[in-house]
């Protein structure tokens, strides 16, 4: 999984925490019982969706695999796949 950048991005990172900071304002909202705070927290939440997919769309998200390096990653698997099989596959 270290390969992938699923999630390492400024786009995943600030989106996540603002969806999080509105989890944390509608739930103190609800013990508190506001129905309007507790909304509030909601459209907070929302709002970090559209935060984290507006970078993404601003090029601040995930790349693409460029070919060299699927290349590479696909060349990596064949020596392995060699190696085991000149263990026995073990």
């Amino acid at each position: 999984m270290s390969g992938h950048d699923h999630g390492h991005t400024p786009a995943a990172w600030t989106g996540s925490t603002i969806s999080f900071i509105g989890f944390c304002v509608a739930g103190v909202f609800m013990v508190a019982a506001s129905p309007a705070g507790f909304w509030l927290g909601m459209v907070i939440v929302v709002l970090g969706g559209v935060v984290g997919m507006g970078m993404r769309a601003a090029g601040l998200g995930a790349r693409g695999e460029s070919a060299e390096r699927k290349n590479a990653r696909e060349q990596a698997g064949r020596v392995v796949a060699e190696r085991v099989a000149a263990r026995g596959g073990a």
